[in-house]
Formats: structure tokens, C-alpha cells, sequence
């Protein structure tokens, strides 16, 4: 396999890339306020964007004209500490990025599928294509909510798939999971993945060498400009 085109910033700490890479976040919204007079950034869940999420609510941009959304949510309601709508509202929307205006995947309905049809109707409207995307990734190489295990795997990742939003059963998730698909991620403008830690490098370059073929792959695969990585050690390991 060739090995896709990727852009690879590393950092020292967790802080110093957070810092860095909200900078450059805000570079991008605000240039696209500018060219359009709104701006729209998808971002992951998780534990890893905690310090950039801070980071992030503290820059002075222009956060009324800007969209903000989940690249995938798990189907539990924002009053779960599962939930990662709850931590973008609890790290993100606050400080200056509180007047920022947010669009959530979850809505409340008896199964994941009806909830994924609401989202779709929700978020349709948004103008798309993002401006920016920050994407995560497990240490089994899932990103958004593409699992390995996922049974109907091939869906989300159909780059021919007119869907938005689709729904997501995979053992390994935990819960039932509500994700963008493939194709509308990869339109985005700027497309980033933000991983920590010496496990993660390692399962990503096996991922982008001729390591196993992870879900994480087929999104460097269809990119269609270089994935920008930042990566940084965990703190007590060596860069």
C-alpha cells in the first residue's frame, strides 16, 4: 500500500499542542468568517481534547458566526457523563466560545436509528462544508464512530452514501453511537486527527503503513487534501 499524504506536528506536552492547535483552529474560522460569514467546525469526544477545548474557548474570535457540532455522539442524553455533548458544553462552549451556536447529534428517541433520522433532518441545514474537523481515534484505530467490529462497517464509509448522519451498533462501543459518514467528514476544508500518547502513535503508523487495515486508514485513504496530525506524549512518557 502507498502510504496516504499527511502533515505530522509533535509536540513536548499535551498543553503546548493544545495551545498550538488552537491557534490554528481560530486562524481557520476566522479566515472563514471572513470569506463567507460563517464558519463551521466539527470536533471529537473523549478524553485527549479536554486541554484544546479550553484552549480553544479562550481565543478571541468572532464565536457568533460560528457553527459548532459532534463528528459522532454516543446515544445517551447530555446529562451523562458518557455523553459528549456534555463536554463540549462543559470545556468548549464556555468563556468566549459561549456565544458560539450549537448543533448536537443526539435527540432523544426509543431507538438510534429514529435519532439518527432527526439528526439528519437537524443537521442538513448546516452550511456545509466544514470549515474545520478534529477528528480522534482509539487504540483499536476507530475514529468518529467507525469500529472495527461494526458488522455494517462499509455504510459509514461508503463514499457514494448520500447520508448525513447514520446510526451505529458495534460491541466495542459500549452503546449505540450516531455518526457522520465518511464522505461528509472528508469534504472539509481542514481535516486534523489529535491523538496522544506512545499507543496511539504506534497503532496510527501501523494504520498508515502495512499494518492492519483500521477504520482510521479509510479516512486518510479518501482525504482529499494531507491530514494534519497532532500528536504529543502522554505526561511521564518521552517524545
Amino acid at each position: 500500500m502507498i502510504a496516504p499524504q499527511h502533515h505530522w506536528h509533535e509536540f513536548a506536552t499535551p498543553g503546548t499542542l493544545a495551545n498550538t492547535f488552537a491557534r490554528r483552529i481560530a486562524d481557520v474560522l476566522t479566515e472563514a468568517v471572513k470569506a463567507r460569514g460563517k464558519a463551521l467546525l466539527a470536533v471529537s469526544g473523549g478524553t485527549t481534547p479536554v486541554h484544546l477545548f479550553k484552549a480553544l474557548s479562550d481565543t478571541d474570535i468572532d464565536w457568533p458566526k460560528v457553527m459548532i457540532t459532534l463528528v459522532d455522539e454516543r446515544f445517551v442524553p447530555p446529562s451523562s457523563p458518557r455523553s459528549n455533548e456534555g463536554l463540549v458544553r462543559a470545556d468548549l462552549l464556555r468563556g468566549n466560545a459561549a456565544a458560539a451556536h450549537f448543533v448536537g447529534l443526539y435527540h432523544e428517541a426509543a431507538t438510534v436509528e429514529e435519532a439518527a433520522g432527526k439528526a439528519e433532518k437537524a443537521l442538513s441545514s448546516l452550511p456545509y462544508p466544514f470549515d474545520f474537523v478534529v477528528l480522534g481515534m482509539g487504540p483499536d484505530g476507530h475514529t468518529a464512530s467507525f469500529f472495527p467490529d461494526d458488522p455494517e462497517l462499509a455504510r459509514p464509509l461508503d463514499l457514494s452514501g448520500r447520508r448525513i448522519v447514520l446510526p451505529i451498533h458495534a460491541t466495542s462501543a459500549g452503546e449505540p453511537r450516531l455518526t457522520f459518514s465518511l464522505p461528509t467528514l472528508i469534504g472539509a476544508r481542514h481535516l486534523a486527527l489529535h491523538i496522544e500518547g506512545a499507543d496511539k502513535k504506534q497503532v496510527l503508523e501501523k494504520a498508515l503503513g502495512d499494518g492492519p487495515r483500521l477504520p482510521i486508514r479509510a479516512v486518510f485513504d479518501a482525504a482529499k487534501t494531507p491530514v494534519e496530525i497532532y500528536w504529543a506524549p502522554k505526561p511521564g512518557e518521552k517524545g
